[in-house]
């Protein structure tokens, strides 16, 4: 067996990692995966293994408790996945795992995540300024688009019906154009009666419409339309169509005072990973641990054991 199929020597922990990586990196169970896929997974796994274990090392990690209540929470929320309990104790027998291992491993894990989340609550508030200033450089993020209310009149061309077809369907549309002349104020009376689209329900009412909402051809037109004009015919792959642009709704900037919170708590979530990312990667490296044969185990039964 080569190096890189011998995992460290640490039991029930590293084959979780091996579980994890392989669900999470292939969507399939180990002994689905084809030998070079293992060994990625078990390079990740070692690699992954590793890094949890500096973690673990470090000052941050003194101190903290992980309860027998969530243990036993993530512990039933993996057995929750099967459909008997015997089911469960299988799949961890035949994967170098017993509830004992697993205990373990998920003790490590929750340390982990406990142990990230005390070096983020160490990093730097957010103060106004910053909440001003990234307000100022991306106001973009804060803008609402101009929207249109519309409503169309839809004519679908079908050659299988004759009055349906391309030529008929543009002399109907034609004559509904010339009765709607000057009447805007009867187009929901003209496309509960006329319109073949399932809006003619509500009048061939499309509601408050953003640009891009539509099929190009439509959102064209009905964005260079005044209010309560009615558009000339246009055809789409659905068919033809006429458009009301019964108002326009400016396009307008969320305030700082309503942005603010949602600014605070980005920058907020954005320092506290940087933080994690600049500690993990200032934490010492350590002395590789030694390695022991170990098989490539047997196929789980489903990605019970992927992090949810």
């Amino acid at each position: 067996m080569s190096g890189s199929d011998r995992q460290p020597d640490s039991g029930s922990e590293f084959s979780y990692h091996l579980l994890r990586n392989a669900l999470h990196g292939f969507g399939r169970n180990l002994a689905q995966l084809a030998p070079e896929e293992y060994r990625q997974v078990h390079d990740q796994a070692a690699r992954s293994f590793d890094l949890e274990s500096r973690v673990l090392a470090a000052d941050e990690a003194r101190g903290l408790v992980i309860s027998e209540a969530q243990l036993d929470a993530s512990l039933e929320q993996l057995l929750s996945r099967y459909a008997s309990r015997e089911e469960y104790l299988q799949d961890l027998g035949v994967n170098g795992l017993d509830e004992a291992g697993l205990r373990r491993a998920l003790h490590r894990e929750l340390l982990f995540d406990a142990t990230l989340q005390r070096v983020a609550a160490a990093s730097p508030g957010v103060s106004d300024i910053d909440v001003g200033l990234f307000y100022e450089m991306h106001r973009e993020r804060f803008e609402a688009p101009e929207q249109r209310v519309a409503r169309h009149i839809l004519i679908t061309v079908n050659p299988d019906f004759p009055e349906n077809t391309r030529a008929a369907a543009c002399a109907r549309m034609e004559q509904l154009v010339e009765k709607l002349s000057g009447r805007v104020n009867r187009f929901h009376d003209f496309a509960k009666r006329y319109s073949e689209c399932p809006t003619a329900m509500q009048g061939g009412a499309l509601g408050d419409v953003r640009p891009g909402q539509l099929y190009a051809e439509l959102d064209a037109m009905l964005f260079s339309m005044q209010a309560r004009e009615i558009s000339p015919i246009i055809e789409t792959e659905m068919g033809l169509h006429i458009l009301l642009c019964e108002k326009i709704k400016p396009g307008k900037r969320m305030p700082l005072a309503r942005a603010q919170a949602r600014i605070r708590q980005l920058l907020q979530e954005r320092q506290r990973r940087n933080r994690q990312k600049a500690w993990l990667a200032a934490l010492p490296e350590r002395d590789p641990a030694p390695l022991s044969e170990t098989p490539a185990p047997r196929p789980l039964s489903g990605d019970r054991y992927a992090r949810s």
